[in-house]
This record gives structure tokens, C-alpha cells and sequence, in this order.
């Protein structure tokens, strides 16, 4: 790949990333099964992480999810596995790779729900994973 066509690639997947979902879509976290709704995002409303990530909407509907580093992809305590609608998600970056390496319990469909960003064309099932699971609700 060219450096200017992994630029191009680069802004384009930052541009998807910086406007979210783009239509309301429900998440489902397991094993609570409690569902939230998803969808396009506004400054007042976003929280930790990407803005419509996971962990964002997680945040706003008061789910207990650890996020340790507050949502800035450097560490894996909010990693999850997303188990239906991984493919709406946007790419996982090389910082995102790097952190999962270290989460215990990983698989092919886990994310760190910080970076994990839906299109909003299918709903999600995400599993919170039991050392994932925040007794205490923590401020950043």
C-alpha cells in the first residue's frame, strides 16, 4: 500500500470512528441481558471512549463495566466479546491489538468496549466477562 493510500484509509476510518453510529440500534449485555439503546451521539452525551462506543453507551445506562485507563485504549480492562453484530463494529486499531494481547480470556471476537464503535445497522450482544464485572461503580 502506498503512503498516500494508507493515509486516505487512516482519515476515512477516523472520520467513521469520530461520527459513531449513525442510526438507533439496541445492545444487549450479557449475562445480565439487560438491553440499551444505541445511536448517533452528541458531545453532551458522551462519556469514556470512543464517542458511541460500547463502553460510552454501557456508561450512560449505568452498567458497571471496569475501565481502568477511563476509555483511551491503554490497558484491557474493559475488554468484552462481542457476540452478535461484530461485524457492524469499526476495525480494530493497532493500539486496541496491542492492549487485548494482554486480556485474559481472549477470542476472535473480543474488543476493548472503549474502542468498539457500532454502524448502527444491526443490534449487539456483548458479554461483559466475570473478572470484567465492577462491583463498585468507578468516576473518570
Amino acid at each position: 500500500m502506498t503512503e498516500s493510500s494508507s493515509g486516505t484509509r487512516s482519515l476515512s476510518r477516523l472520520n467513521a470512528i469520530q461520527e459513531g453510529p449513525r442510526k438507533k440500534f439496541k445492545i444487549t449485555f450479557l449475562p445480565s441481558g439487560q438491553s440499551v439503546e444505541g445511536g448517533p451521539v452528541t458531545g453532551e452525551e458522551h462519556h469514556d471512549g470512543l464517542p458511541g462506543s460500547v463502553l460510552d453507551f454501557a456508561l450512560k445506562h449505568g452498567l458497571a463495566l471496569d475501565h481502568a485507563c477511563g476509555g483511551f485504549a491503554a490497558c484491557s480492562t474493559c475488554h468484552v466479546i462481542v457476540r452478535e453484530g461484530l461485524e457492524t463494529c469499526n476495525e480494530v486499531s493497532d493500539d486496541e491489538d496491542e492492549m487485548l494481547d494482554g486480556a485474559p480470556g481472549l477470542t476472535l471476537r473480543s474488543r476493548l468496549a472503549c474502542q468498539c464503535v457500532a454502524d448502527g445497522s444491526k443490534d449487539l450482544v456483548v458479554e461483559i466477562p466475570a473478572w470484567n464485572r465492577n462491583l463498585a461503580k468507578e468516576d473518570h
